[in-house]
């Protein structure tokens, strides 16, 4: 095969064979085929997109450029959940120990935060001693022990997947469907799942800003799933505001443990119990996800649940004191309260520049080298729809960076939105896919 007319194909709108596309991500992850061609093809298929077929085959050529988990000698159906990304998304920190708590298997590879979105790798490593790098080995004998196990990419899994991002990220090429899936679902089906749930973010704060275009991802992502035989749910779901009212590492870690414990966070306890239970019937732990959100809500009544993730912490070595104890975790050297300075219904804010004012109090990276403060962030105490007086609270950063607070908090003034009538009610779940 000839990699230009590989390129020149794709580029005419033609549909590639799955021996040609295994020729192109096979080639490219030996070095064969230089970052200046396989960017070439990138633009090709942003431009030209490609089929359910070659989309499958994509996936397919990625997930077997490396190693393929076998979890057939652990018991019980497995399942996992991914998220495309959003501000506050915390939900994998606790639907995780609900499912496992109601006997499925949960072996979870995430991802660290990308641009203004954070990352699960990143909230946990925010516990002293919690550590998401496990071999093989150590994988499968955490999930024995405790039915869920939350780590990260080896350099063994998927490894086409870590070189074509890492073009695709200074290419402009992220915002395609047929990448987009072939990424997610190259990780997620090489953790040895049988059934998947996909939360697809749409709104200010997501990749996918348009309904349609998110709706479009997850059929593409279901789709490829099936052509897999793996069991899938989507839900599409709103990020038009941070999910929850804590964003940043640890603070996202403190308002996961309080649901665990059962604080009522409405809107972030509801999307976790609707995917708990979506993953749940996937599985076959219930008949729907009605039933599944039901037996969710009893994991966390019972204490079941909580437990569970003390004993994922433990597992991976964290320091479950700082979990026993939230008030025991350092604090940022400044806490500072922003004020409204209006008055009026709350009605919009720029959930994407929320996120880069999240990063830039410290709680994520500007550049690779960047080192994350896991105690710095936001709290975020207003939701869409609710009534603001003039010089109420309505935020706080928590940051050890006091030359950047009086730029942030003009900044976010400048984000939110307030109007003289009440605006209507969003629903946080827009679409269920099955």
């Amino acid at each position: 095969m000839n990699t230009v007319e590989l390129i020149r194909k794709k580029r005419n709108g033609e549909i590639l064979t799955e021996q040609e596309i295994i020729f192109l991500i096979e080639n490219f992850t030996k070095g064969k085929i230089p970052d200046y061609q396989f960017s070439a093809f990138l633009m090709a298929v942003y431009f030209k997109n490609m089929s359910k077929e070659e989309t499958a085959a994509l996936t397919r050529a990625m997930l077997y450029s490396g190693n393929v988990i076998n979890l057939d000698s652990i018991p019980g159906a497995k399942v996992d959940k991914h998220s495309t990304g959003g501000v506050g998304d915390k939900t994998s920190l606790i639907l995780a120990p609900i499912v496992a708590a109601a006997g499925l298997n949960v072996p979870m590879i995430s991802g660290r935060g990308l641009g203004h979105t954070g990352g699960t790798l990143d909230k946990l490593e925010s516990i002293p001693g919690f550590t998401t790098q496990i071999d093989l080995e150590r994988y499968k004998s955490i999930i024995s022990k405790c039915g869920a196990v939350l780590a990260g990419q080896t350099k063994d899994i998927a490894p086409a997947d870590k070189l074509i991002y890492a073009l695709r990220d200074v290419t402009a090429t992220v915002e395609s469907i047929p990448l987009i899936t072939g990424s997610i679902m190259s990780k997620k089906l090489a953790e040895g799942i049988d059934g998947l749930v996909l939360d697809v973010k749409t709104g200010s704060g997501a990749f996918m800003s348009d309904i349609k275009d998110a709706q479009n991802l997850a059929i593409s992502l279901m789709e490829t799933a099936m052509m897999f035989d793996k069991k899938v749910i989507s839900m599409v779901t709103d990020m038009n505001q941070p999910l929850g009212n804590y964003i940043g590492n640890w603070l996202e870690v403190y308002e996961s443990v309080k649901v665990l414990q059962g604080e009522n966070v409405p809107d972030l306890l509801e999307l976790s119990l609707n995917l708990a239970g979506a993953m749940l019937s996937v599985g076959g732990r219930a008949a729907d996800i009605e039933e599944g959100i039901e037996i969710s809500k009893e994991m966390i009544k019972s204490g079941k649940a909580f437990d569970k993730f003390l004993q994922i912490v433990e597992l991976q070595n964290g320091d479950l004191s700082f979990i026993k104890d939230l008030n025991k975790y350092p604090k940022s050297n400044i806490v500072e309260p922003v004020y409204s300075h209006e008055e009026g219904y709350f009605s919009k804010i720029d959930n994407y520049q929320l996120g880069m004012i999240n990063l830039e109090l410290g709680a994520g990276r500007l550049t690779k080298e960047d080192i994350i403060d896991p105690k710095a962030g936001i709290v975020f105490r207003i939701k869409l729809g609710d009534k603001v007086e003039y010089g109420e609270k309505i935020a706080e950063f928590h940051t050890d960076k006091a030359e950047v607070l009086d730029e942030l908090k003009s900044r976010f003034n400048g984000i939110i939105k307030f109007s003289k009538r009440k605006p209507a009610e969003q629903k946080l779940i827009k679409d269920i896919i099955v």
